[in-house]
C-alpha cells in the first residue's frame, strides 16, 4: 500500500511528463492541464491504496482514458453545435446574442482541422512512427525515453543501464537518422 508521501512524490514526478503527453494529444494547454489534474485526482481517490510499484501503470492507463474521454466529449459537443447551427436564424436582429449561431472552432483544434490536413497529419505521424521503429534498439530506446517520455539524460542512462555519454550518443545518432530519413521522404518538421 502506497503511503501519502509515496503517492505525493509519484504525482509530483509524473506531472510534467503527463502534461506534455496530454498537450501532444489534445494540442491545447488548458485542456491538457485539466486532463492531468483529473487523472491525478482519479488515481488518488480510487487507487491510492495500491502498492507504490503499481502506480505508474495505473496512472498511465487513467491518463489515456481521460484523454479519450476528452475527445469523446469534444465530438459530442461539436456534433450538437453543428446540428443547431444549421437551423437558421428565425430571431429578430435586436434580440439577444446566441452562442450557437456564432460558434467557431478554435485554431489548432481537431474541430478546425480540415479533412485533408487531418489525413496529411496522420500520414506524417505514421511515417515518423515507421522510421522510429527502424532505428536500432538502443537508439530507439534512448530516443523515446528522452524525447517522448521527457526523461533527462541521467534517468535514461539509469533505465538503460549505460553511461550518460552513451545515451547522448544514441540520441544524437537517432535524431540524425530520423532527420535524414524524413528529409529523403520530403517531410520538413
Amino acid at each position: 500500500m502506497a503511503t501519502d508521501k509515496e503517492l505525493s512524490d509519484f504525482l509530483e514526478n509524473v506531472e510534467r511528463r503527463a502534461f506534455k503527453q496530454a498537450v501532444y494529444a489534445v494540442r491545447k494547454d488548458e485542456s491538457a492541464l485539466d486532463i492531468v489534474q483529473d487523472a491525478m485526482i482519479k488515481l488518488a481517490e480510487k487507487y491510492g491504496d495500491k502498492p507504490a510499484a503499481e502506480l505508474p501503470l495505473l496512472f498511465q492507463r487513467i491518463l489515456q482514458t481521460t484523454i479519450l474521454d476528452y475527445f469523446r466529449r469534444e465530438k459530442v459537443r461539436n456534433t450538437w453545435v453543428s446540428l443547431f447551427s444549421g437551423l437558421g436564424n428565425s430571431q429578430e436582429e435586436h434580440e439577444d446574442f446566441d452562442i450557437l449561431e456564432s460558434y467557431e472552432a478554435e485554431q489548432g483544434t481537431q474541430a478546425a482541422e480540415s479533412s485533408a490536413d487531418h489525413v496529411e497529419r496522420m500520414q506524417v505521424l505514421q511515417i515518423i512512427e515507421d522510421e522510429v521503429q527502424k532505428l536500432p534498439t538502443r537508439q530507439r530506446e534512448a530516443f523515446l525515453m528522452r524525447y517522448w517520455q521527457d526523461m533527462d539524460v541521467a534517468e535514461t542512462a539509469e533505465a538503460m543501464g549505460c553511461s550518460e555519454g552513451s545515451v547522448k550518443t544514441h540520441c544524437s545518432r537517432a535524431t540524425h537518422t530520423l532527420a535524414e530519413a524524413l528529409k529523403a521522404k520530403g517531410i520538413k518538421l
